[in-house]
């Protein structure tokens, strides 16, 4: 390969292309087919990935472009906020229940980790940092900190948690008879925070806006709840 070829390859500006690019083409073949496989966000991740080890550009390049997606990224999540406020009198009219839920869910996504990698021989640091593996990334990696596990290992779970939860949830969800759209909604932010909170809205305003609920919810909880429930495990 040319100086000027990989010079061209390596700018940002093409690396920002290059991206919108793949999560736009993943998007149209995955209308086009319907395959479950086929989440962008996934595929967008492979091809990337191996175009820069083919292409032997580091990570930090790729970087530089993609810090202006990286800064519309933090508007984009307030903005998960409106649909949430246009639903704001039903959610009032029955928070009692869906904060009972999540607490539920909550727990029960603590536990079942937990106890799952004991069982499978995993140390303590590895399931310290799996525990808080269903809410966004940076609330995910300040609990795993806390907790003494690893959090870059924590990053990484967080990202498959999503990416399984985006690509099967609903089909999970629908295997188990759950069809009411709030319980949609609530189970796919609690269960895969903001990945699972975009199908969720690529599926429905409605079912969107109480993911959203769902992943803000979660989060708060798992902060607040992670450190006790492990205790409490512990003592058996």
């Amino acid at each position: 390969m040319t100086q000027n070829m990989k010079d061209i390859i390596s700018n940002e500006y093409f690396m920002l292309a290059l991206t919108f690019g793949v999560y736009y083409l993943a998007k149209t073949l995955q209308r086009r087919l319907g395959w479950v496989l086929f989440n962008p966000i996934l595929i967008a991740i492979a091809i990337i990935i191996s175009f820069l080890l083919a292409m032997d550009i580091p990570y930090e390049t790729y970087h530089e472009g993609a810090k202006l997606i990286e800064f519309w990224l933090k508007p984009a999540v307030v903005a998960l906020g409106v649909p949430l406020y246009l639903q704001l009198s039903s959610i009032k009219s029955q928070f009692l229940p869906i904060l009972a839920s999540q607490m539920m869910g909550c727990i029960a996504g603590i536990v079942s980790v937990v106890i799952i990698a004991k069982l499978l021989g995993a140390s303590d640091p590895i399931i310290m940092s799996l525990a808080s593996k269903s809410v966004t990334t940076p609330i995910a990696m300040e609990v795993t900190q806390a907790l003494g596990g690893i959090p870059s290992l924590t990053a990484a779970i967080v990202v498959i948690t999503g990416l399984i939860g985006a690509i099967i949830g609903f089909k999970t969800l629908s295997v188990g008879h759950v069809h009411n759209p709030m319980a949609l909604g609530l189970s796919m932010g609690a269960a895969s925070h903001a990945l699972g909170t975009t199908a969720a809205m690529d599926r429905d305003q409605f079912v969107g806006a109480y993911a959203s609920l769902g992943l803000t919810l979660n989060g708060i909880l798992t902060a607040l709840l992670t450190p006790t429930v492990i205790d409490v495990i512990k003592t058996f």
